[in-house]
């Protein structure tokens, strides 16, 4: 007997069902609709500077989140089906259920648009562009015109752009859209990565998934109101609540920016607005202008002139780049940091900015490095802000002053009386 027509949703970068514009469109245009995620095994592999290029804390993080993401598809009566895009499980999926239709968030760089190779080509595919706060339809310039330095971007769309409704989570499906037996998810052994213990000294115990998203949200405006105190706050090292610490989620599209930017609409209703809760609207349009300079640059952002076409020398030491990763650069703030963002998964902005500068400016090394190591480690990677901080930090990329940090410096103005350093002192707590 032949399958009905079916759509199939294609998450990627945007694992959940909230604001979802995929999702809303299949279920309103399809009575059958199935869903479909990709967890990139080869990515686990160690590349050629002897890391892979998802570590164990992004791959833990994915999972939960997918596992997050089949229990919220579920009373929606909606399956979620996990291939691996180093075999045909796509194409399989899409022949075996009969897809006249993929749904997907549109992304753009290399690796996502590669992987759109796989969909069959008798399927017709809809793209959503669902992970901005500002639509590429409603910013007051073409993407080719977005300009080099943030702050002519982010008055412009503070005064002539708005941000969109969220989208309604849409009816379930009739029971029978369900299929019969969905395979299990694959656990941390089977795709041959390490299930370490969390380190005690993390910030947050990061758990995947938008109900944790959603819970972090509650917990950072509404029950502790820390959102009140961003601004002043934001630079901390130690401690859950110095930051909104909303990035993992936002990174793979378990949180929408937009939901949050309404939730802080309703904070400043509610409980007051001030620097703080404009602080917030103000870190997501940072968020935003990186993946418009991605978008409009393309393939530059990863080559080693970076946005501005630079030429520079740099060091290809990789002795000196292993004392960076471990810890062991003789910089106390430095390796503090990267002691924290080894075993944690996780470091401040503070942090990032300092140890970027330091490894491109001060050691003078290929910024790519770091910028892959931070791609492997990172709880919260995402590749526009990932590699656009990188460009900006290492002199070829949005920073119009080409700053250097004086890490010394920073480390008695941040980290004054050296709790943070003693804390992350050595690999061990």
């Amino acid at each position: 007997m032949t399958e009905p027509p079916t759509a199939l949703i294609w998450f990627r970068n945007d694992l959940r069902i909230d604001d979802q514009a995929s999702v809303l469109a299949a279920t309103r245009d399809h009575r059958r609709v199935i869903g479909y995620t990709s967890i990139p095994r080869s990515w686990f592999a160690a590349g050629p500077l002897g890391f892979p290029r998802m570590d164990r804390f992004r791959v833990r993080f994915l999972l939960e989140s997918i596992e997050d993401l089949r229990n919220d598809l579920a009373p929606l009566n909606i399956s979620l089906v996990v291939g691996f895009d180093d075999d045909d499980s796509l194409g399989d999926v899409c022949r075996e259920h009969g897809i006249t239709d993929a749904y997907l968030q549109h992304e753009w760089t290399r690796d996502e648009r590669n992987d759109e190779s796989r969909i069959p080509e008798h399927v017709r595919v809809h793209r959503a562009w669902d992970q901005f706060l500002f639509h590429p339809d409603d910013i007051p310039m073409e993407v080719e015109r977005v300009p080099e330095v943030f702050t002519q971007f982010r008055k412009a769309c503070e005064k002539e752009s708005t941000v969109r409704p969220c989208l309604p989570t849409p009816e379930p499906r009739d029971p029978d859209n369900l299929l019969s037996d969905p395979p299990p998810l694959p656990t941390l052994e089977e795709l041959g990565v390490s299930d370490e213990a969390p380190d005690p000294r993390s910030v947050v115990p990061f758990r995947g998934g938008a109900t944790t998203g959603r819970d972090r949200i509650d917990h950072y405006f509404w029950k502790t109101r820390s959102l009140s105190n961003y601004k002043h706050t934001r630079n901390g090292l130690l401690g859950e609540d110095y930051s909104s610490k909303f990035s993992p989620w936002l990174a793979i599209g378990c949180l929408s920016p937009r939901r949050i930017y309404w939730e802080v609409m309703e904070y400043e209703r509610t409980v007051g607005a001030n620097q703080s809760t404009y602080w917030m609207v103000f870190e997501l349009l940072w968020r935003d202008y990186f993946k418009y300079v991605s978008l409009k640059h393309g393939p530059d952002l990863f080559r080693v002139g970076g946005i501005r076409r630079r030429s520079y020398e740099w060091s290809r030491d990789t002795d000196a780049f292993e004392r960076w990763t471990q810890g062991r650069t003789g910089e106390p703030f430095v390796d503090a940091n990267m002691n924290e963002l080894r075993c944690t998964g996780f470091m401040s902005n503070r942090g990032r900015q300092n140890v970027a500068s330091y490894l491109s400016k001060t050691m003078g090394i290929d910024w790519r490095w770091g910028a892959a190591y931070f791609e492997s480690l990172l709880v919260d990677h995402d590749v526009h802000s990932n590699y656009g901080n990188w460009n900006y930090n290492a002199g070829v990329g949005n920073d119009p002053r080409d700053r250097v940090f004086d890490v010394a410096w920073q480390a008695e103005r941040y980290d004054a009386d050296g709790a943070y350093r003693r804390t992350w002192a050595g690999p061990a707590g």
